[in-house]
């Protein structure tokens, strides 16, 4: 069994398509020593119970799935990162995803808010057609852990941009404003890093409507990857970066300028923070000015702020004023 080596050395970024991908090093698998038989023998054991639930309609957590492996005796899995490993791996020799395998996280997709109406089949096999704003509640539309076009279809839709937010509470403030009507917009709560069928789901909305995506995180280090993540994809997904990322999408979250120009509530960065920032500034998906130069205040100044922050001048702040001066200087608002 060959696969591409995971190690550093053999990630690269693909500056043509803006995503990491993995390299041409490889590495096999073989029955020759008991390590590798034992890893073949787990695989076999994986295969025949993907093909089991895809025949039978079913469909498992990756959690159920290191359990199920109890019963494979001398192949069972010793921890669930070796299960999880294992899927990434059939995906990369496959080409396909482990959605496609009826494997699914433990965590669920994003919530969504929007004059966008769509299509999804229900477990029954029927076609729903649901209007993520007129349709849904308070909390919106929930992303299923599929966003395929054989489980969802965009049909119709009435805004001008999306925008993906990091934090619940933002998200919430943001409805409770009906800033998805009053700026013709998508939203896009992201629960943090956001999960694959969120970045999926980001990524056929920007493609299938020609929707321009905008991010909005905290101003730390930690959310300036989220972007990335989005924008460009992650190391550890770097065979599906194509699948998932939206290299167009930008960025409108608190930066280090913000927390001088807005005199926003801060904190201090913690050693984690600087060496991550420290990391960043040679991470080719920061390579830009803009980023270096935000990366190198925020060192400088020493100070992180979150998005909630912008409360401090009132909670119409962030629609009334920030986000319309940002989404204005990306022409996205007039």
């Amino acid at each position: 069994m060959v696969i591409p080596l995971r190690t550093k050395s053999n990630i690269r970024f693909d500056n043509k398509k803006g995503v990491w991908k993995y390299g041409k090093s490889t590495g096999a698998r073989s029955a020759k020593k008991m390590k590798g038989a034992q890893m073949l023998l787990r695989t076999m054991h994986m295969l025949d119970f993907i093909q089991e639930m895809i025949r039978e309609r079913k469909s498992s957590t990756l959690r159920e799935m290191y359990y199920i492996s109890e019963a494979w005796e001398k192949a069972k899995f010793a921890a669930q990162d070796e299960s999880n490993l294992l899927a990434e791996d059939l995906e990369i020799v496959t080409g396909c995803m482990r959605e496609d395998f009826k494997l699914r996280p433990e965590e669920d997709g994003a919530r969504v808010i929007g004059n966008i109406t769509i299509t999804e089949v229900d477990r029954k096999g029927k076609k729903k057609t649901i209007n993520c704003r007129d349709d849904v509640g308070d909390s919106g539309y929930s992303i299923p852990y599929n966003v395929e076009k054989e489980k969802i279809e965009f049909k119709k839709f009435d805004a001008d941009f999306a925008i993906a937010i990091e934090t619940g509470g933002m998200f919430d403030r943001l409805v409770e404003n009906g800033f998805d009507e009053s700026a013709r917009s998508v939203l896009i709560h992201l629960k943090g890093q956001p999960a694959r069928s969120t970045r999926r789901f980001v990524k056929r909305l920007n493609e299938e409507t020609g929707m321009p995506v905008v991010i909005f995180t905290d101003g730390d280090p930690w959310s300036f990857r989220i972007y990335a993540s989005i924008a460009y994809g992650a190391i550890k997904t770097a065979h599906i970066s194509e699948y998932l990322a939206t290299p167009s999408a930008e960025y409108v979250g608190i930066t280090a300028t913000d927390i001088l120009n807005y005199k926003l509530p801060t904190d201090t960065l913690t050693d984690r923070d600087v060496a991550a920032l420290k990391a960043e500034l040679t991470d080719p998906r920061f390579k830009d000015h803009f980023w270096k130069s935000e990366i190198e205040t925020m060192l400088k100044i020493d100070k992180k702020a979150e998005q909630q922050a912008l409360a401090k001048y009132g909670l119409d702040y962030v629609t009334n004023t920030y986000l319309p001066e940002k989404l204005t200087e990306l022409s996205l608002l007039k």
